[in-house]
C-alpha cells in the first residue's frame, strides 16, 4: 500500500492485490480499479491514470464502483411509496447519473482490511446525501482469485427504504491498441432496453434478434461501433440469480497473443457502453491516449430507471434486507 493522493484531507491509498497470474491496483477513492495486468501480457487491461490529479480532473468514471444508484434515473425523480425524492441532477442538469456529484465513485472509502490478494472497503452514504433517503452502509471486497479472476463481493444495508444499485465500471481494452474495434463481444441476453436521447429507457423491453444490439453470437466491434452508439442495458433476468456467465470479450494483442475475459454476475442487467464519448486530454496508463472507443464497459447492475417501470428488475432496498452482488471478470490467455 502506498499513498497516491489526498482527497478532502483524507489519504488516498493505492493498494496492490495479486496472485501469480493477475495483479490489480485498487484506490480507496471510488473503489477504483486503477490498473489491471496479466503476468503474460505487458499492457494494462483497463483504462486509468498514473497521476492522482487526473482522476479528479479528467476521469470519465474510470474503474469506479458506481452508486448508490448506478446508471440513470429520469429527471432525478425518485418515487418511493407516497413520497417523492428529488435527487441530484448531475448530468446536463437534467438526469441523475451514478449516484450524483458525490456518488460512491467520487468519494474516499475506508480501508477495512488488506491481504495479498484482496482489499475490503467500506463507505456510509448518509441520509439525504444527493437527495436519497436512508443511511446506506456499503461494503466492497475486491479480490484476485485463481487462476486470474477479478472478483467483486458487494453488500449493503439501509435504515430506511431506499434504492441500491451498485456497478463495477472499469473500461476494458484487452489488446493494448488505440481502440476496441478488434475486440469480439458476446452477451448472453435476448432482450435489451431502448433509450431516448438522454440515455433514459423508454419503458420497452425489446427482443435482440434481428437488431444491431444482438450479441448472442460473438461479433467483431469494428463493424458496429462506427455506426451505432452502445450505452444500453442488456436484460439478463428480471431478478437476481445464481452466479452466471453473461458476457465474453476477446481480443488478440499484436505481439502477445489473445486475451479473453468472461463476465459472471448475480445481477439481472448488464450495461454495455462502447466508450463513444471518450476524449481524454491527458495521457493514461503507460502514456496511452484515450480517444473515442479506447475502452468499453461491461457493468453488472439492476436495470436503469427501474423506479419508473414496474416491469424492470428493481433496486428497492428495505430495512432488514441485505443487498448482495457478486461479479467476476475471469481472464485467460491461450
Amino acid at each position: 500500500m502506498e499513498q497516491f493522493g489526498t482527497f478532502n484531507g483524507k489519504p488516498i491509498q493505492r493498494i496492490r492485490i495479486a496472485n501469480d497470474n493477475l495483479s490489480a491496483h485498487i484506490l480507496n477513492y471510488g473503489a477504483v480499479v486503477q490498473d489491471l495486468r496479466l503476468a503474460s501480457i505487458s499492457h494494462p487491461l483497463v483504462l486509468g491514470f498514473d497521476s492522482w490529479d487526473n482522476y479528479l480532473l479528467h476521469s470519465p468514471s474510470f474503474g469506479i464502483l458506481a452508486g448508490r444508484h448506478a446508471n440513470r434515473i429520469r429527471d432525478g425523480h425518485l418515487p418511493l411509496g407516497a413520497d417523492v425524492w428529488q435527487l441530484d441532477r448531475n448530468e446536463n442538469n437534467v438526469t441523475h447519473l451514478h449516484g450524483g456529484h458525490t456518488g460512491t465513485g467520487c468519494r474516499a472509502w475506508d480501508v477495512v482490511s488488506i491481504s495479498d490478494s484482496s482489499v475490503h472497503l467500506h463507505i456510509l452514504c448518509e441520509d439525504g446525501e444527493m437527495g436519497y433517503p436512508g443511511n446506506l452502509a456499503i461494503d466492497c471486497k475486491i479480490s484476485i482469485t485463481e487462476p486470474a479472476n477479478l472478483v467483486y463481493d458487494i453488500t449493503a444495508v439501509t435504515d430506511a427504504t431506499t434504492v441500491c444499485n451498485l456497478a463495477p465500471h472499469s473500461y476494458f481494452n484487452l489488446d493494448g491498441t488505440v481502440n476496441v474495434s478488434n475486440h469480439d463481444l458476446q452477451i448472453f441476453a435476448d432482450h435489451y432496453l431502448p433509450i431516448d436521447q438522454r440515455g433514459i429507457p423508454t419503458g420497452q423491453i425489446v427482443k435482440l434478434a434481428g437488431t444491431v444490439f444482438d450479441f448472442q453470437a460473438p461479433r467483431r466491434l469494428e463493424k458496429h461501433i462506427s455506426s451505432t452508439i452502445f450505452d444500453h442495458n442488456f436484460c439478463l433476468h428480471t431478478q437476481q440469480r445464481v452466479l452466471s456467465l453473461v458476457a465474453r470479450l476477446t481480443a488478440s494483442a499484436p505481439s502477445e497473443g489473445s486475451v479473453a475475459m468472461d463476465v459472471y454476475t448475480t445481477e439481472p442487467g448488464l450495461q454495455f457502453y462502447d466508450g463513444n464519448k471518450l476524449d481524454v486530454p491527458v495521457s493514461g496508463l503507460d502514456g496511452r491516449r484515450y480517444e473515442r472507443h479506447a475502452g468499453l464497459c461491461l457493468e453488472p447492475q439492476r436495470w436503469p430507471d427501474s423506479v419508473h417501470h414496474e416491469s424492470f428488475a428493481g433496486a428497492l432496498l428495505h430495512p432488514g434486507e441485505r443487498y448482495h452482488q457478486r461479479s467476476e471478470y475471469r481472464l485467460t490467455t491461450p
